[in-house]
């Protein structure tokens, strides 16, 4: 299936609302799990979280690593709006801050990080190698680098079958965005080719399941 765009921000208040009151357990549960199984040594730290969206994956992260403190940046005020409202609710204003920031943004990348997470913001990027070197510069050498993204499915029918699987009974906003996510996704062959020309060959990408792949490595020296 070839792949069809998508705009880089939801900025949409219905979309964000849709997003901040879903409930994201089956896929952004399992992040923190698949960033401890990939660098079991963190040792904690700063944590920066590209395209935090509603703070959902920054919550977990933080609830899960009691060491860290977290940075989300979106460029979304409708999304960060609700990030704030949910921060505050679960108790973490001393351990998320929470920055609109539209990527690249040089003050981003020269920030020197501990570690970098991102859940399902490279398919919204008309230039991907530009997120990748964007991930990998607000990172101190050798800091782990966790991406997490949808896999672009063969053809639109499985597309269909996907989204009535996987979100079913959800909001009509919701089933319209996860449609034209999957058609703006990257296959894993796509986002390897995108790595070696970001300069990090190194990295590693796996699918994890029908839905996502994990891109994983440390940043360079």
């Amino acid at each position: 299936m070839q792949r069809t765009p998508e705009p880089e921000l939801m900025d949409d208040r219905e979309q964000a609302a849709a997003y901040a009151a879903a409930d994201w357990t089956e896929s952004h549960g399992k992040i923190p799990g698949y960033f401890r199984e990939r660098f079991p040594d963190f040792a904690g730290g700063r944590v920066i979280d590209l395209g935090c969206g509603t703070a959902d994956v920054t919550i977990r992260f933080v609830k899960a690593f009691p060491e860290v403190t977290v940075v989300g940046v979106d460029g979304s005020d409708a999304m960060l709006a609700f990030a704030r409202k949910s921060v505050h609710n679960a108790g973490l204003d001393s351990r998320i801050s929470l920055e609109r920031r539209y990527l690249p943004d040089r003050a981003i990348e020269t920030r020197s990080l501990d570690a970098v997470i991102c859940n399902s913001l490279l398919h919204h990027f008309a230039d991907p190698v530009a997120f990748w070197r964007t991930a990998a510069s607000c990172a101190k050498p050798r800091a782990p680098v966790l991406i997490v993204d949808l896999v672009r499915p063969p053809d639109h029918q499985t597309a269909v079958q996907l989204v009535q699987e996987h979100a079913r009974g959800a909001p009509p906003v919701l089933e319209r965005d996860f449609m034209a996510s999957l058609h703006a996704a990257y296959s894993v062959d796509e986002v390897r080719e995108q790595l070696v020309l970001a300069g990090l060959p190194e990295f590693n990408v796996d699918q994890v399941d029908v839905l996502h792949w994990v891109a994983w490595g440390r940043a360079p020296i």
